[in-house]
């Protein structure tokens, strides 16, 4: 099984019932067969490899899932919501999570095309 695969039906799975890490990290230890150090240590380098690789290089994808994606946002004028006063937001880089096609079609199906017959 493809790696991006298994960490998307892993997390899929884990997500949906709102796991702490410490269930996630059992259940990753469980379904791998490994032990939960192992686990663990797993999660903790995903993580810390995904915010190297988006700094470095503005992207990170992790196959079936999805991908992290650094976007720089522009200065502009915003508006103090209790004072109604114009303020200049400054500019700033966010990152964004962009998810995969698939994942988004397993979670949420599209809905089935329906195809009129013209006589």
């Amino acid at each position: 099984m493809q790696a991006g695969l298994l960490c998307f039906l892993f997390l899929e799975e884990c997500m949906a019932s709102g796991m702490t890490k410490t269930q996630l990290t059992r259940h990753l230890a469980e379904k791998l067969g490994t032990n939960n150090k192992t686990a663990a240590a797993f999660l903790e380098q995903l993580a810390e490899t995904a915010i190297k690789e988006t700094k470095k290089n503005g992207v990170f994808v992790i196959p079936g899932l999805g991908r992290l994606v650094k976007a720089h946002r522009k200065a502009r004028m915003g508006r103090n919501p209790q004072t109604s006063e114009p303020i200049q937001i400054k500019a700033k880089t966010v990152v964004k999570f962009r998810v995969a096609k698939r994942a988004q079609e397993d979670i949420d199906p599209p809905p089935p095309r329906i195809i009129k017959k013209i006589r």
